[in-house]
């Protein structure tokens, strides 16, 4: 099994920062071929950046520039730096690896 907690989110004005954390446990060889999602009430989970199997970092179009992946091979943990918040990036952000989830980080951004 795979555990994943996140953390790190909260409320925020436009145009702040955050840095959300995904710590994974269990079994697990890397930190690689992680994703974080985000998902708003009523609509489907949103896919806005991961990590390759080679380690490599995606982002989805809507969040390059904005979004940055760090990593803690040590403590097993994937950042997700947000810079430059939008009210639109209100949401709860999810990781996930091998079919496992956490139970979420709420990121609110007020206008």
């Amino acid at each position: 099994q795979v555990q994943l907690v996140e953390s790190g989110g909260g409320l925020v004005q436009t145009g702040g920062s955050l840095r959300l954390s995904c710590a994974a446990s269990g079994k697990i060889e890397s930190i690689n071929a992680m994703n974080w999602y985000r998902q708003t009430p009523g609509k489907e989970r949103e896919w806005v950046a991961g990590t390759g199997s080679d380690g490599r970092t995606f982002y989805a179009d809507s969040v390059k520039g904005r979004f940055i992946l760090s990593r803690d091979n040590v403590k097993n943990t994937l950042y997700l730096h947000i810079d430059n918040l939008k009210p639109e990036d209100t949401a709860v952000y999810y990781c996930t690896k091998s079919g496992y989830w956490g139970q979420g980080t709420q990121v609110t951004v007020s206008s």
